[in-house]
This record gives structure tokens, sequence and C-alpha cells, in this order.
């Protein structure tokens, strides 16, 4: 081993046996003197949600949306479907925040944005409540996702998911709960038998979803649990923020900061890049997708002296993916990534935590950032913000990103459907 690896602040024979082990360095060699030996702790979920790591989903958090699969999820092809008039399913979101300000505000701007019909899966009474409030007005007609193409020029379709509870705007309830999970259900499952294109969430407010019992850390997690009842296979989900100047994804996402480098792993790593270059390749149309894999550390390590994770595992990791045939490279100092002339030579960056990757993309492109779920069997975008529930009701919510995700996800359904063609 170099003398390099040895300097103070990163010398690997003070590492607790299970963090040298996980960046390839030999586990019999023991810690220096005086060094205490720490219990060995169960190693946190990468994202949240792995079928083989389910300790952390214990049942009685279950007791909202475990059941059977969504209706109609056994039929899985496409086939037969009129493709062209497919419409989006646009999920409510928490029905006390933004989502139906800003489903209202996208329908009325549907002509000067081209948009592509989409269908309101929601409470359609929360949704004239809301039209009244801001003082607009639009036509809501009761609809399937069949008719829904047909109606959208004249009003704005809805399927109908009641809440059977007053709404106010502003003010989540945990009655709300159900029919918010509800919408998500029915539009995956509208997805699955064909009948829509793309699945577009608003956002939801997960501490209310969990005082009814929800059991998964987010949206992206339940997704990828509906697809596997679906399917009877395990996904893994890939939060991808893609915008106008910058597309990037976290290996690890909603964990606190001190618990990402036990939750980075070489094959975390791995399928994160893997998902993302066959998925930029067969929905973004792009031949050979180049992947800018930055560094845990400052510096990217600074060969060492701040920290062994990207020499031992984050390089090794690359090194497995140029091997076979993915255009990645790095890992790459954070800190000089995301200026106008690094973002040129590169199609995506794949980072190691939230904010690494989440702050460029925010500040590049707060209006026009899109969530993009990578992974999953069918697509799925949001806008990339929260419920806002302080500006529900006041007409002063922006709809932009839900626009761009809208927008985004008409253009990731029209390249599937040219590549089933």
């Amino acid at each position: 081993m170099a003398a390099a690896d040895r300097k103070a602040g990163g010398e690997w024979h003070n590492w607790r046996p299970r963090d040298r082990a996980r960046c390839g360095i030999p586990c019999h060699l023991q810690p220096a003197p005086g060094v205490r030996r720490h219990r060995r702790r169960n190693r946190l979920p990468r994202r949240g949600y792995r079928q083989a790591e389910e300790g952390w989903r214990k049942s009685e958090r279950r007791q909202v949306s475990r059941g059977a699969a969504p209706a109609g999820t056994d039929r899985l092809s496409l086939s037969g479907a009129a493709l062209t008039a497919r419409p989006l399913a646009l999920t409510q979101g928490d029905p006390a925040g933004i989502g139906p300000d800003i489903a209202l505000a996208a329908w009325l701007q549907r002509e000067t944005h081209n948009l592509r019909p989409f269908l309101y899966v929601g409470d359609r009474q929360v949704l004239a409540a809301r039209a009244n409030l801001l003082g607009v007005t639009v036509a809501l007609e009761q609809s399937d996702a069949a008719s829904a193409a047909e109606i959208f020029a004249r009003a704005l379709p809805v399927l109908d998911v009641p809440v059977g509870h007053p709404i106010e705007a502003g003010r989540p309830h945990v009655a709300a709960a159900r029919s918010t999970i509800s919408a998500i259900e029915t539009a995956v499952a509208l997805c699955f038998k064909g009948e829509a294109a793309a699945v577009v969430t608003n956002p939801i407010a997960k501490s209310v979803l969990y005082e009814a019992g929800f059991g998964f850390p987010g949206h992206t997690e339940f997704l990828a649990d509906l697809a596997m009842r679906a399917t009877g296979k395990a996904c893994t989900p890939v939060m991808m923020l893609a915008g106008p100047k910058l597309r990037a994804i976290p290996v690890t996402i909603h964990i606190p900061l001190k618990d990402v480098p036990a939750a980075l792993t070489r094959e975390a790593i791995l399928e994160t890049c893997r998902i993302a270059d066959r998925d930029l390749r067969t929905r973004f149309g792009l031949t050979q997708p180049r992947l800018a894999v930055a560094g845990l550390n400052p510096h990217a390590g600074e060969d060492g002296a701040m920290g062994l994770e990207d020499r031992y595992l984050i390089a090794p990791a690359i090194a497995t993916l140029r091997q076979d045939g993915i255009n990645a490279f790095g890992p790459l100092p954070a800190d000089t990534m995301f200026h106008d002339e690094a973002r040129s030579r590169y199609d995506v960056a794949v980072c190691m935590y939230h904010d690494q990757a989440l702050i460029p993309a925010k500040a590049l492109g707060f209006d026009d950032s899109v969530n993009v779920t990578l992974g999953l069997p069918f697509i799925r975008t949001s806008p990339d913000h929260g419920t806002a529930f302080g500006l529900a009701g006041k007409g002063i919510a922006r709809e932009a990103s839900l626009i761009a995700a809208l927008k985004l996800a008409a253009k990731l359904a029209s390249q599937t459907e040219e590549n089933r063609t």
C-alpha cells in the first residue's frame, strides 16, 4: 500500500474493518493501537427500497396500499392501443397543496405549449373548488383515459378519485391520504393497461401519508413496488433531475449525509450507471451516453489524502463500466463538474449523494428541471418541487416545472412509441 495512503486523516489502518472491506482493503489488518472496534451495524438500503432488503419495511407500516396489484395491471402489453390518442395520466398529489393549482394553469396553457392531452386523476370536487378560489374558468368533464384526448380541447378531463372529506387549500389533512395514494395506483394501472402513455405525478406530502400508515420512503419507492406487483419483477428506481442545462443522478437519495459512506457501494454505483446508460439510450435516444461520475470527497479524495472511497470504491466501479462498454469517466471533483465547459463534455452527471446532484440541478434550472424516474417499466416524470402548502389557492404558484414535466413525459412517450413501431 502506498505511503500516501497512511497520511493523517486518511490512513486506512485506522478504518473500521467493514469500511476497509467496502473499499476492497484487506480486512485481516488490525486497527491501530488504541482504536476502538465498532460493533457492526446493519447497512442502510441504498435508496430505501430493495426487495432483498426488507428489514426497514415493517408490516405494521404498510396498512395503506399493500393489498393486491392495481386493477387491470395483468395486461402489460401496449399493443392494440391507439398510441397517438393515449393521454398522460396526471395525479393530483396532495389535494391541499399546489397540485390542483398548477394542473389548472397547465390546462389553460395547453395551446401555448402544445401540450399532449392529459387526464387529471384526482378529486373533481376539490379541483372545482380550487378553480373557484383562484378565480379561473376551467370546464371540468368526467372522463376515462379513452375519452380524454377528445375532451381535452374543450375541457379538462378528470378521472374522479374522491377524497370524501372537505379539503382546504394549504391545510393538509390525513383524510386525503387514501385518495392521494389511489390516484397514483390508478395512474400506474392505466399505463400498464396501455390506456395512458406516461405517469406525471404532482407533489405529495410524505408526512401526511405516514400518518395514514404509508410504508414507503416516498413516491419513487411506491412506484417501484406497484411495478413489482404488476410484473412480478423487482426493479431499481433511479432518480434523475433533467433540465435544459444539466441531467444529474444521485446514487444515494433520501438518507442523512452521515450515512452516505455506508450506503455507497460498488454495486450501487454500477447498477445506477447501467440503468442510466440503458434508459438514456432507449428513452432519450442517445446512442452513446457520456456519464461523468463525481467523487465523494473533496477534490475526489486528493489521491487518498481526503478519503479513500474515490480511489478504492468509485474508480474500480468506473473501470468495470468501461469494460462493459459504458462511456463512464471519473471520479471527478464535484466542485469543477458543473460550469459551462465541463457540462459540455457529458450527458449526465452521476453524483454520490442527494445534494451533490440536486443543488447544481436546481441552481441551473429551478423552474425548468424535471424529476424523471429511470429503471421503471413505465415513464414517470414530476415537477421538481414540493407541495408548497403556503402557496396553494393564492394564485402565485408557478406551473413551469409541471409544464416541463408534461412536455418531457410526452417526448419520452413519443420516443417509446417510435421504438415500438
